[in-house]
């Protein structure tokens, strides 16, 4: 009795993290607009203040001049945008080239101290209320900008995410088919979460802070994006989303850059969760805290735990009742077979552009589950650098 007990609280956890929020998120906000309960925030659309778009950068003179004509592109009244670029340890040309476009401000620094304290660094530097965050190998839409800021009308609002969007090939192989469609549910659950109190968490691409709210990050952190956002978030300011705010970059060039990247998110994850630990705290946070634990807490910690302790707890169950038996025990562990099956088939056909892009999701699930543990591994032996670490990105 007490296996089949831990059978079905780990199939719920499993459940629960990776669809079961996303279910759950989708009635309530369906019930909150049948009911019309809570007030629809009006957004100004005239609200354009002076901006600063923060750019932290080590050696990316391969995406400077795109990166400089993707800025130019924006649009956004050019007297009120500020363009600063920190470039601590770069030593490839990158401050050069930047020297030669006007209106533009670069800070650098011989030293390399990683992205943080770039950030921490250049932010000493901006004096405009809002401040944009973005990649150097991101390109954002014309319209990012004054879609993310006129969010910041609304007094209650003190960070803005934008939407990271994978380009997709017609054909894709593993890493882009895989995390193209693992964006696409991210951005469902985004929107509501938004809708519902609060986004858990901003991406690193392109999100924006009210600048007084910055606070000093521990020079060791390796989610910034994440841990500048929660912060945010922890002294009573909400933050939103814009799907049509968006970076585009190209998928991981293969599925081992892809696991790289992945193991460090996860290793900053597991930090963050140690860091933030207040959050869990529902009687003070309450919503927050719900959505924090149930988005964001479960995939780092719980869920790849669960799926590990399922397979044997499976096997012994069906062991008691027959393989071959037609009963729930043997069909559930049957099906968890044939998914790390189609996981398997994924590997094999990892490199291999395919239309048929469904046939990844297995594949790149057992590869986030797998990037939790050997972060959590990571993170234990605290063997993680915080200097730059870019994954290959596809061409």
């Amino acid at each position: 009795m007490e296996l089949k007990l831990l059978f079905w609280i780990l199939l719920f956890t499993v459940f629960y993290t990776y669809i079961g929020y996303g279910m759950l998120l989708f009635v309530i906000i369906k019930i909150r607009r049948f009911f019309k309960i809570g007030t629809t925030e009006t957004v100004d659309e005239s609200y354009e203040p002076e901006v600063t778009l923060f750019i932290a950068a080590y050696n990316e003179k391969d995406y400077v001049a795109a990166k400089m004509k993707n800025t130019a592109e924006l649009e956004y009244p050019k007297e009120k945008l500020k363009i600063v670029w920190v470039t601590d340890g770069s030593d490839d040309g990158t401050p050069e080239m930047l020297s030669n476009y006007p209106n533009t401000t670069v800070h650098h620094l011989a030293a390399r101290n990683g992205k943080i304290g770039a950030m921490n660094r250049g932010m000493a530097f901006v004096n405009t209320p809002i401040v944009v965050f973005s990649d150097a190998n991101t390109m954002l839409g014309k319209e990012s900008i004054k879609r993310i800021v006129r969010l910041f009308s609304n007094d209650k609002v003190g960070c803005v995410s934008g939407e990271k969007r994978i380009f997709n090939q017609d054909r894709d192989v593993a890493s882009g088919a895989g995390e193209g469609l693992y964006w696409k549910y991210e951005s469902a659950l985004k929107k509501w979460d938004a809708e519902l109190y609060s986004v858990v968490g901003a991406a690193g691409e392109l999100f924006a802070i009210r600048t007084p709210l910055y606070r000093h990050v521990e020079k060791d952190t390796l989610l910034d994006d994440f841990m500048i956002s929660l912060r945010v978030a922890q002294e009573g300011y909400t933050i939103q989303y814009d799907p049509e705010a968006f970076a585009i970059e190209t998928a991981s060039a293969n599925v081992k850059e892809e696991l790289k990247r992945k193991i460090r998110i996860s290793a900053g994850g597991i930090q963050s969760v140690v860091r933030l630990r207040s959050l869990l705290n529902v009687f003070k946070y309450g919503t927050l805290s719900f959505q924090y634990i149930s988005h964001r807490v479960l995939r780092w910690t719980l869920a790849p735990l669960c799926l590990l302790i399922l397979i044997p707890t499976s096997f012994i169950l069906v062991y008691q009742q027959g393989f071959l038996k037609v009963r729930l025990y043997p069909i559930l562990f049957w099906l968890q077979l044939l998914f790390y099956g189609a996981a398997l088939l994924g590997w094999f056909l990892e490199n291999r552009a395919t239309r048929i892009k469904a046939l990844f999701v297995p594949y790149y699930f057992f590869i986030m589950n797998l990037s939790v543990v050997m972060g959590f591994v990571r993170y234990i032996r605290n063997n993680q650098s915080v200097n730059w670490e870019r994954a290959k990105r596809a061409v």
